[in-house]
């Protein structure tokens, strides 16, 4: 295993062995046909996909406290295909005594994005665990974050989308600093109640609290790298380096820019219908 596993290194021998390994991973993962028949705009409209026959593989891009893990995750369950998040696999290393997990804590507690080293280690393990159990297609969260990810990515796979969502800073600062967790159960919340103005003429947002139940209430906890400077920090690093990968997959015509315009109940009947996609359909079609 150790031998497979191959950091990436800024060399050109480690960058092919990282993505040697990675292509060997995601071919099995792609194992039946590609969705070459989609065609996702910019805006507003996709073609659907039968999940049944073809292949997911998509990516989920954000800032911070967006939603992707939300929105990938109920995506991931209606579409049959996993749902890979790096931040979840950084979070799962930092629970571990592995050799990476202290190098990781300085990080994340300092608001500083992980590197592409460690990044492609996390998910190169991640996608040996798949293969293993004979997973195919994927919907990708937080990764690829830079253009140099995102052309390893390109060098051994198919993305068929690329979901960018999008809110505005505000809404993401109190989004960020209203997130809890149970210490007991391990489960998310978020106490913050938003409602922000829109800009530019958009219609305000308004997000209603995710309150634990009460058993949960005096065992909630906040991260540690949940502080509105370092959320504001994580933000503009985040921006500095999101605009080129947008920019990159926009280039190829798969870059699908989705503004929320509210929470989970208003938010992703629309994305499901920027999407062409109908959850009772494929509910339907699971059960089958």
């Amino acid at each position: 295993m150790a031998a497979m596993i191959r950091l990436f290194r800024s060399s050109s021998s480690s960058s092919s062995n990282s993505i040697s390994l990675i292509s060997r991973s995601l071919s099995t993962a792609a194992a039946s046909e590609t969705v070459k028949s989609q065609s996702y705009p910019h805006n507003s409209h996709s073609t659907s996909v039968d999940p049944k026959a073809k292949t997911v593989q998509w990516v989920f891009l954000g800032c911070p406290g967006v939603g992707k893990g939300t929105y990938a995750s109920r995506l991931s369950t209606l579409l049959g295909v996993p749902h890979i998040a790096t931040g979840d696999l950084v979070r799962d290393e930092l629970k571990s005594s592995g050799p990476l997990s202290k190098q990781l804590a300085e990080i994340v507690n300092q608001g500083k994005l992980v590197s592409d080293e460690i990044i492609l280690n996390l998910l190169s393990k991640r996608l040996e665990s798949g293969e293993a159990k004979g997973e195919a297609g994927f919907i990708l969260d937080g990764f690829p974050r830079t253009v140099r990810q995102a052309e390893i990515l390109t060098e051994v796979t198919d993305i068929d989308l690329v979901v960018n969502l999008k809110l505005p800073e505000r809404v993401l600062v109190e989004k960020c600093l209203g997130r809890r967790i149970c210490s007991e159960c391990g489960k998310n919340f978020n106490v913050a109640s938003i409602d922000v103005a829109g800009e530019n003429g958009a219609p305000r947002i308004s997000m209603a609290p995710l309150n634990p139940p009460s058993q949960c209430v005096s065992k909630l906890i906040t991260r540690a790298d949940d502080t509105e400077a370092i959320v504001k920090e994580r933000l503009s690093i985040y921006w500095d380096k999101s605009q080129p990968v947008e920019d990159f997959y926009r280039s190829q015509g798969k870059l699908l820019e989705f503004d929320l315009p509210g929470g989970i109940p208003e938010s992703w009947p629309k994305l499901l219908e920027v999407l062409n996609l109908d959850e009772q359909e494929y509910k339907l079609s699971a059960a089958a």
